[in-house]
């Protein structure tokens, strides 16, 4: 822990950020040697000027740096430095790579791992593709990575842990901050399960400028990111950049054409994302030697229905509509379509959203 505390004390450097502190570590081979040099000694480095020369000589540890490496103590949690064999590889490759990481759970440096990023207000159809897609992948081999945010985030972490693989979250504030408080169950199966990470120090809020930089991290760190539902200014769509600025493979799910939560990945595919419909269609494109025979599908036991419900099941799709609309499409009462939809639902072939809102759901 001693040594953590020159890292997070060059870190807390006013104007030292990412690729300055890389230059520094670089030039000096370790922080500690970084904070004692003279200002002659620093202006021979790339980037340092005279304002930062004079700075760093006199710069001392915030009471914060002490704090953080109190809690993480105290939490069992750990940092891992740039300079760390744990350090994830790929995320080594990107322009600025953050020099610190927190880390609660285990990192496998030589992980095979596939970003899968979208809409916070995600629909079942999204939710579903997702978790599905996602388990398909961690049976492959490969770990999941996303944001532990709301919809598509969460769907991807909770169907690779449904697979019983290894998963990944990086957040956007500290990991003594749960975000969204609702997640604080899922935070901890992923940390038995792979990792939660965070460049943030401990208590750090979910700021908004946060999270565009923690997308580069989610990308950095895969092979390739996919992306599922993204209106046409989603954060998702930050990601996806970012993966192709660095060089990594960008997939896109289509959605619905009628769908303002697919415009983002529909302009995805038009741009050149892959189009993504099973898992194979990722294997292909990353071209790593794994095999992309189809997966048996798994067979699903017949359900009986009476011909109400069946024409109520054909009105709907992984979309969801309201209660009253499918009435206006339907020649059933109000009392009729409610109780066909519960028994719908309880039969597993639809789902109901808040609202009054029911899709289809996928088997």
């Amino acid at each position: 822990m001693e040594s953590l505390k020159y890292w997070l004390a060059l870190k807390s450097v006013p104007g030292v950020g990412n690729r300055l502190f890389l230059q520094l570590l670089k030039h000096f081979g370790e922080p500690e040697r970084v904070l004692s040099a003279s200002k002659k000694e620093l202006l021979n480095v790339e980037g340092i000027n005279e304002r930062l020369a004079s700075v760093i000589p006199r710069h001392r540890a915030p009471r914060d740096v002490e704090d953080d490496l109190d809690l993480v103590r105290k939490n069992g949690f750990k940092i891992i430095t740039f300079s760390d064999p744990d350090y994830p590889a790929l995320l080594r490759q990107i322009h600025d790579p953050p020099p610190v990481l927190y880390v609660f759970g285990t990192l496998r440096p030589d992980s095979l791992n596939i970003a899968i990023v979208g809409s916070r207000n995600a629909t079942s159809y999204g939710r579903t593709t997702t978790e599905r897609l996602s388990r398909d992948l961690v049976a492959r081999g490969f770990t999941v990575i996303s944001g532990m945010a709301r919809g598509i985030d969460s769907a991807a972490h909770i169907g690779a842990l449904a697979a019983k693989g290894e998963t990944i979250a990086v957040l956007g504030c500290g990991l003594g901050t749960i975000y969204p408080a609702e997640n604080k169950k899922l935070f901890h199966r992923i940390s038995e399960n792979g990792a939660v990470i965070s460049e943030f120090p401990f208590l750090a809020a979910p700021d908004a400028h946060h999270f565009p930089a923690r997308n580069r991290i989610i990308s950095g760190m895969s092979l390739g990111a996919v992306i599922v539902e993204a209106t046409h200014k989603s954060g998702s769509l930050i990601t996806a950049r970012l993966a192709a600025e660095q060089g990594r493979e960008v997939f896109a799910v289509p959605g619905s054409v009628t769908s303002f939560k697919s415009i983002g990945t529909h302009s995805l595919i038009k741009q050149g994302a892959k189009l993504v419909e099973h898992v194979n269609d990722i294997i292909e494109e990353l071209n790593i030697g794994l095999a992309t025979a189809p997966m048996e599908p798994k067979e699903q036991p017949a359900i009986k229905l009476a011909p109400e419900e069946k024409i109520l099941l054909n009105e709907l799709s992984p979309y969801p509509i309201h209660i009253d609309r499918l009435v206006q499409q339907v020649s059933l009462s109000a009392a009729e379509v409610a109780s066909l939809l519960l028994q719908l639902e309880l039969k597993g072939l639809v789902t109901q959203n808040p609202g009054k809102l029911f899709a289809r759901s996928e088997r």
